[in-house]
């Protein structure tokens, strides 16, 4: 039994997917849990409860942590670390292992630059001191013997039928609606996306291969980076519109933030788009032999499968 906590989110449903080629024995949990392929056995639970995760892992062999919380502060706080402690120690009473699908919060402002699993470990922001925290944890525990985990680590990411992708709210739907694309602080600056697809496929790949465990894994990424400006060119080209960009300033942030629950939560993380945010895949694409989709293959695939 192979068991996704998160299992129809973004990653989860991918992921899913991905893991009939190891297993026909799979376990999707939520709250409201739908079936990806016809023979998953679907686990309703409310995983901020400790008892419920208990059993939601209980007879798992491995176990993908991909829940996705609402993106604020005060929610990240009390129940990140609260979910960690119940699967970690759920997966040491049975056994199971841990894989837990990470970001890259953590890391030091002075490393976004060139993101590698080696980069240090200061957290600018206070979500990242959360994802900081959650993941000694788990670390810990692993080097303590008592529990075979790894971290898959990846950049923000973009993919079909994404919402939660920075990528289609601000690029793809404001193109839809005849605006503008959004982009944040400078747009002359390169960031790096993981696609959706080879994100899952790449955990799956991790979670069933024992070498890999007791490690940090950076999620294959296209390495060939482009600034926000040429990203949106990609997506203006394909939608066949004027190659144009509105580029919203930190004050305009700030004053949205007034009125717009979401983006009160933007500015502390707007260091990652001031200056270069490239993530390093290298370790897994050199390991496991695997080429990341291109940017261009990329958005080609995310728009004709969005617009389906």
């Amino acid at each position: 039994m192979q068991t996704i906590l998160g299992g129809n989110g973004t990653i989860g449903s991918v992921l899913a997917k991905e893991l009939t080629k190891y297993t026909n024995s799979i376990r999707l949990v939520s709250r409201h849990p739908k079936k990806v392929n016809a023979t998953d056995e679907l686990f309703p639970a409310d995983l901020s409860d400790p008892e419920q995760v208990e059993k939601a892992i209980a007879g798992s062999e491995v176990v993908y942590l991909l829940v996705g919380f609402e993106y604020t502060l005060k929610v990240w706080q009390d129940k990140w670390p609260k979910l960690m402690r119940a699967s970690i120690d759920a997966c040491i009473k049975h056994h199971a292992k841990l894989v837990f699908f990470d970001n890259v919060y953590l890391y030091d402002i002075g490393a976004i630059p060139h993101m590698t699993e080696d980069s240090p470990i200061n957290p600018p922001s206070k979500k990242g001191m959360v994802r900081r925290q959650i993941a000694d944890m788990l670390m810990t525990a692993v080097k303590s013997g008592k529990l075979t985990g790894l971290i898959a680590r990846s950049a923000d990411f973009y993919g079909p039928s994404n919402d939660k992708s920075f990528l289609i709210e601000v690029v793809y739907k404001n193109i839809k609606k005849g605006k503008k694309p959004n982009w944040f602080i400078k747009a002359d600056k390169k960031h790096s996306f993981t696609y959706t697809p080879d994100a899952a496929k790449a955990t799956a790949i991790l979670g069933n291969t024992a070498d890999a465990y007791g490690q940090v894994w950076h999620l294959p990424t296209d390495k060939n980076s482009l600034t926000g400006k040429e990203m949106i060119s990609l997506f203006t080209k394909e939608m066949n519109v004027a190659d144009k960009v509105f580029v919203l300033p930190m004050w305009l942030l700030k004053l949205l933030g007034l009125f717009i629950p979401l983006m009160k939560e933007m500015p502390e993380m707007m260091y990652q788009y001031d200056r270069d945010y490239v993530f390093d895949s290298s370790k897994f694409q050199e390991y496991f032999n695997f080429s990341p989709t291109s940017y261009q293959q990329g958005v080609k695939e995310t728009i004709a499968q969005t617009m389906v």
